[in-house]
């Protein structure tokens, strides 16, 4: 019976949970952060990774054009009558 592990996926991730949901090696995704092509930012001497924010980042290098958002326009109020 074969057992599976699912890990969650957290929001903000470490370099190793990054480059695990990348599927590329620690040191390349070091050296894309250093060099701001991708994006991250240090929280103290610590790269951490945004999940939505990567998510967008391969949407964007991949062609993937996110929806786009439906404006809805509020329901007009009917003019009030002044009280007397």
């Amino acid at each position: 019976m074969a057992v599976s592990v699912q890990t969650t996926v957290r929001e903000v991730m470490d370099i190793r949970q990054a480059s695990e949901y990348l599927g590329i090696s620690g040191d390349t995704l070091y050296r894309y952060a250093s060099e701001g092509f991708i994006p991250a930012f240090k929280l103290g001497n610590r790269w951490r990774f945004k999940k939505t924010l990567l998510d967008a980042w391969m949407d964007e290098k991949s062609g993937v054009k996110p929806p786009t958002p439906i404006a809805v326009m509020p329901k007009q109020k009917k003019p009030v009558a002044r009280a007397r």
